[in-house]
């Protein structure tokens, strides 16, 4: 639903040939393209062989989004008028309560599209409703752990208890099979069965886990004193809680106690007559092996962090979080998978990296609203945020700098032009890269790209981009090698207008103003040749001389006029010629302008 950022891909459309054309009819808010034929006498063709439907972006035209859209905007505008001068402990709870609130919204926004997928006829329209779904699971589920990590804050001990529920509640699926198994007629001998009872134990929610297993005990009476005694593990597992006077050091003291008694029954071999009793023994005791053995119940990497650091590290502190994460995830995906930018997300997360997150998985654009609202620190996290956004194309980074621009935020503007310039100039396009040097105000960038102007003007004898060049206006102030090629263009155009008197002025004021490098005073004097041709004298005696002055002080310096420099000799001796035509040409023209001078003058 943002704009576009891409380059748009070119369509070519045919003109009429061949006695074809395009047609097109509007729709109910779409548009159909369609080609035609005519024959020459004019009566219609062939009947067309395709139709075209150009349909308009239906995501934000969808009423259930809308609301989703409205109530969302009328939480953040309630959000506005919590009152600043609350400490920042006492804003905390609003805070969540209002993350909440948006998950809530999000979350009736998913029933809504689920129930509507559901219930259309149309396959085409239920694949869209469901796209949009999994795209809301995806914002809710990495919303919800950011009200962990970022709004809550929670610390060690509680941390991991919100990261239960935050599991528990994005996997949902075993809730859906436990049902189907306690309504069967034995669930203990459902097929589904174990599965559920495992899935329970990955969770964490072992009083549910239990309650399933005394199912199985009563079918087993010869088994009833293993089944006690897993029932008794399961009962006595410590879980953290925060409300009650346990320090999470007494808490720590007391799950180790815990932890070494589970494994000592794992290497007594308590549970060796029952294989699934023995597997929940090694989930309780967090074996890798055996965690990685339920990616079937696990699902996802995260899932199976969660149910890791139950059983291994209740304790962690979020400043852990990224190593188990990472690492996690490592074990977890199959090592010729890729990550999807789901798991980048969330990685980004477990990582405290906000400004990532921000920019993995949001409309970058609509974050500066958002941040534009947030008195305290708005301004440096936008700051942070605009120095993460990849500037694709030109047209993005022109969004991004127009955004700068109005907040007269001068350090990011010049940073993104710099980068634009330096990305368009290793591109060869540099008409662009000047541009962008320009708006930054990046003298020295200038001047690098006006030499490089110059340097192609000398290998092709045209310049590229005359549009830009003709127009720098005061901008060609920035450096004197780009006042130089703007007065050496407009030098051209004045010679290209017949307006031989003035071009002639301004080539040899750029010599004796010292405005055009040395290097280049022999292209200069080149370019004086067709005018010290000229049939009518165009450079007077005084301006003569002058030249005459620049081309002995060019040669002077060079090693053209002596031979055995370290040139080639071929380019000796074109530059010999040179020198030598532009002084038989001084020399006549001096000739010629005395006399015209004289005659004036008598």
């Amino acid at each position: 639903m943002e704009e576009v950022d891409v380059e748009p891909v070119i369509t070519n459309i045919p003109a009429a040939s061949h006695g074809k054309h395009l047609g097109f009819a509007w729709g109910p808010g779409d548009i159909l393209l369609f080609e035609t034929l005519y024959k020459a006498s004019g009566s219609a063709g062939s009947g067309c062989a395709f139709i075209h439907e150009v349909r308009k972006d239906e995501d934000i035209y969808s009423p259930i989004l809308r609301k989703l859209f409205n109530e969302s905007h009328h939480i953040f505008v309630g959000l506005q008028t919590i009152r600043e001068d609350l400490p920042s402990k006492n804003k905390k709870p609003q805070f969540v309560s209002i993350s909440k609130n948006y998950r809530s919204v999000i979350r009736a926004c998913m029933e809504e599209l689920q129930q509507v997928a559901v219930s259309t006829k149309d396959a085409q329209v239920a694949m869209q409703y469901g796209n949009q779904v999994s795209i809301l699971l995806a914002i809710e589920l990495i919303w919800n752990l950011c009200e962990v990590l970022f709004i809550d804050a929670a610390p060690a001990g509680s941390l991991l208890l919100h990261l239960l529920d935050w599991v528990r509640l994005h996997k949902a699926d075993v809730d859906e099979k436990a049902r189907d198994v306690l309504q069967s007629e034995s669930p203990a001998e459902h097929h589904d069965y174990w599965d559920v009872v495992m899935s329970y134990v990955l969770q964490g929610r072992l009083d549910e886990a239990r309650q399933m297993l005394m199912k199985q005990a009563n079918l087993q009476p010869a088994a009833r004193n293993i089944y006690k005694l897993m029932d008794t593990l399961l009962s006595k597992m410590p879980f953290y809680n925060p409300g009650g006077n346990q320090t999470l050091t007494e808490f720590d003291v007391k799950w180790r106690h815990w932890h070494e008694e589970v494994d000592r029954c794992l290497q007594d071999s308590s549970f060796a007559s029952n294989k699934h009793l023995e597997i929940i023994c090694k989930i309780l005791v967090g074996d890798e092996d055996t965690l990685l053995a339920h990616k079937d119940l696990l699902s996802t990497w995260y899932h199976f962090l969660v149910t890791r650091l139950l059983f291994c590290h209740p304790t962690v502190k979020p400043t852990e979080l990224h190593y188990y994460a990472q690492s996690c995830l490592t074990m977890f995906l199959d090592s010729r998978s890729v990550p999807e930018p789901l798991d980048s997300i969330l990685l980004a997360a477990f990582e405290f990296d906000i400004h990532q997150v921000i920019k993995d998985c949001s409309l970058w654009q609509l974050a500066v609203d958002y941040f534009d609202n947030c008195p305290e620190f708005g301004r440096v996290y936008l700051e942070l945020q605009i120095e993460r956004v990849p500037l694709d194309t030109e047209r993005k980074a022109l969004k991004v700098l127009r955004i700068c621009e109005q907040r007269q935020m001068s350090e990011q503007v010049r940073s993104i032009c710099k980068v634009m310039a330096m990305r368009a100039l290793r591109n060869n396009r540099l008409g662009s890269a000047l541009s962008w040097s320009i708006r930054a105000k990046d003298a020295a960038f200038a001047t690098l790209i006006s030499e490089r102007f110059l340097q192609d003007y000398c290998a092709r004898g045209t310049f590229s981009d005359l549009d830009l060049i003709d127009n720098l206006g005061p901008a060609m102030l920035l450096s004197d090698r780009l006042t130089f090629l703007g007065k050496y263009r407009e030098f051209h155009k004045l010679y290209g207008e017949k307006r031989f008197g003035e071009a002639a002025k301004l080539l040899l004021s750029l010599m004796t103003a010292k405005i055009a490098p040395r290097s280049f005073w022999m292209t200069l004097l080149t370019d004086a040749l067709p005018l010290l041709e000229q049939k009518e004298v165009i450079f007077s005696a005084n301006q003569t001389y002058e030249l005459m002055f620049c081309l002995e002080e060019l040669t002077s310096t060079l090693d053209i006029s002596t031979p055995g420099g370290d040139r080639p000799m071929q380019e000796e001796d074109l530059e010999l010629t040179k020198v030598e035509l532009l002084r038989l040409a001084l020399a006549r023209n001096l000739a010629m302008a005395i006399v015209k001078e004289g005659t004036v003058e008598t």
